[in-house]
């Protein structure tokens, strides 16, 4: 597999895991490096951080999900000619519904700007920045609080 498939499945997993409410796993994958999001001025690093912010401001139903699902497109990997380092960028929408209670709707877009490096022979995030576009309505997404 080349080092752009490689990346664009990290950045697929990485949507996956969210929307299947495994916020562990998002931590895991994102953990290697730092997490930031536009306007905001710490990162957020390492794994157990990265966990606690998920699950701090993103519901998860009975189903144990955030009955979400992150739609990923414009995927742009760039491998720096050391093919160690790499960066991406890349969109997302995010679609949501709570059958009976919110019709499903786009509620979120809008862009990664993604570094990663190769260790051990494994592509891993370096750092994922998160920029917000685009808002619909959050109201049964986010946790009580987080707005």
């Amino acid at each position: 597999m080349s080092a752009r498939d490689e990346i664009t499945d990290l950045i697929y997993t990485y949507a996956d895991r969210i929307d299947a409410g495994d916020f562990e796993g998002v931590g895991a994958i994102l953990g290697t490096g730092s997490l930031t999001f536009d306007g905001a001025l710490d990162p957020i690093s390492g794994p157990d951080a990265i966990t606690k912010t998920y699950e701090a401001t993103t519901r998860r139903f009975a189903n144990g999900t955030p009955n979400t699902k992150h739609i990923m497109t414009n995927v742009m990997v760039s491998v720096d000619p050391d093919e160690i380092h790499a960066s991406s960028k890349s969109y997302y929408t995010v679609l949501h519904a709570l059958p009976g209670e919110f019709a499903l709707q786009p509620i979120i877009a809008g862009r990664y700007h993604d570094t990663f490096q190769k260790v051990n022979g494994k592509w891993q995030f370096l750092t994922m920045h998160i920029f917000v576009d685009l808002v619909g309505d959050l109201s049964t997404h986010l946790s009580p609080g987080t707005l």
